[in-house]
C-alpha cells in the first residue's frame, strides 16, 4: 500500500490546523475576536487571520513534504 496519500494528507491537515490555531491567537492577542456578536470590524479582521494563517500553513506544509520528496533531476 502506498502511504504517500497518507502522508500528504495529515501533513496538509496539520500543516492548515496549526496555520489557523496561529492566526487566530494572532487575533486574539490584536484584540479580534471571531466568536463575537455579529460581523464587526474586529470579528472580520478575526476570521481573515484565521483564513490567511490557514492558507500560511497549508502552503509551508506543502513545501516541507516537497523538499522531503527525493529530486526526480540527475
Amino acid at each position: 500500500m502506498n502511504q504517500a496519500p497518507l502522508t500528504e494528507g495529515l501533513s496538509d491537515a496539520i500543516g492548515f490546523v496549526g496555520g489557523a490555531l496561529a492566526g487566530f491567537w494572532a487575533g486574539q492577542l490584536l484584540g479580534m475576536d471571531i466568536f463575537a456578536p455579529g460581523y464587526g470590524g474586529a470579528s472580520i479582521g478575526g476570521i481573515v487571520l484565521v483564513g490567511l494563517g490557514g492558507g500560511l500553513g497549508l502552503q509551508l506544509a506543502r513545501r516541507w513534504r516537497d523538499r522531503k520528496k527525493p529530486s526526480d533531476k540527475p
